[in-house]
């Protein structure tokens, strides 16, 4: 089984919603897709209302989830490691122990393009719309994620 795993600061806002839409779109026997938080700030929470919301207006259920911390484990665990940020990617690399866990380390909009190194925004302190707009972002670069796996 593939494994794949979503970090973002708190797992509550954009990796959540990565998380569920990924797992809309491949196959749960054959991959399986999880979701961290660099932060333990809201660990045992469920996504953020406006996550759940975003996400049920698409179809996907995310509210079986609940927040957790990325811990060094998740290494072992995981055959790739999506970041939304260059905040997470540096967060998340400086707990790697070495070259094997970096290498699983990646940006997820480079999935849909390639080496712009750029950044799924935080929609945390935003409106609706940029729940909206992060969706779009994730949506995109799952359907990258999905076809390559």
């Amino acid at each position: 089984m593939y494994k794949v795993l979503m970090v973002c600061l708190g797992n509550i806002c954009r990796s959540p919603l990565a998380e569920g839409i990924l797992k809309s779109k491949v196959n749960k026997a054959d991959v399986f897709v999880d979701s961290a938080g660099t932060g333990a700030y809201h660990v045992g929470n469920l996504p953020d209302p406006r996550s759940i919301d975003v996400a049920a207006k698409h179809g996907i259920n995310i509210t079986d989830q609940k927040a957790r911390k990325f811990v060094v484990k998740d290494f072992d665990e995981f055959d790739v490691i999506y970041v939304m940020d260059d905040s997470n990617y540096q967060n998340i690399l400086l707990l790697a122990r070495n070259k094997a866990d970096e290498e699983k380390v990646k940006l997820i909009l480079n999935e849909a393009h390639p080496n712009k190194n750029l950044n799924v925004p935080d929609p945390y302190y935003g409106g609706d719309q940029g729940f909206e707009d992060v969706y779009k972002m994730l949506d995109e670069a799952c359907n990258f994620i999905s076809k390559k796996i």
